[in-house]
């Protein structure tokens, strides 16, 4: 029997990550994704959905009778994972890492297409800090960060509000 894709394969596609990416905090059907994704043809974003549900990477969140079809709203499975992910491997990592950065660039690219650029105001920021963590200290500011994140995450969409990406690395030093 052929093995699964492993998640890193599968997320080494740009119209796959960029199904994620739109799935962040919320879930949606086929047809909302298009409307988010309009460069994307039909045809090609129902594949790419196909291929995440199958391997578990989305989930149906709700499933209903819409005129004799059932329409599935997807959301990502948070748990998703693969099965051998106790082991480290470095080029594995290494090819995460560039599908993560190579998805940065991309987002980059589409609020560069904009007809009026104003980072300032749209709240575009590249940072980097060095901070000094004991391991005891890297868990609880990991625990703080994650309450921040999941106090704002909780925001409902309205016209006052424009989603955002946050994204981050974080690497030892030494």
């Amino acid at each position: 029997m052929p093995q699964p894709p492993s998640l890193v394969d599968l997320l080494h596609h740009p119209v796959r990550w960029r199904i994620l990416q739109t799935l962040i905090n919320r879930a949606l059907t086929t047809a909302e994704l298009a409307e988010l994704l309009p460069d994307v043809p039909a045809t090609t974003l129902y594949r790419h959905v196909s291929t995440l549900a199958k391997a578990d990477v989305l989930r149906v969140a709700e499933a209903r009778q819409v005129r004799g079809t059932v329409e599935r709203r997807y959301e990502l499975n948070t748990g998703a994972a693969d099965a051998d992910n106790d082991t480290v491997d470095p080029d594995r990592l290494r090819t995460m890492f560039t599908v993560f950065v190579a998805g940065l660039a991309g987002d980059l690219d589409r609020y560069l297409e904009r007809p009026r650029l104003d980072p300032a105001r749209d709240g575009v920021a590249f940072r980097q800090n060095a901070i000094w963590l004991s391991d005891d200290e890297l868990v609880e500011f990991a625990a703080e960060f994650q309450e921040l994140l999941d106090r704002f995450a909780a925001n409902e969409s309205t016209s006052d509000r424009t989603r955002r990406i946050l994204s981050t690395i974080m690497i030892p030093d030494q």
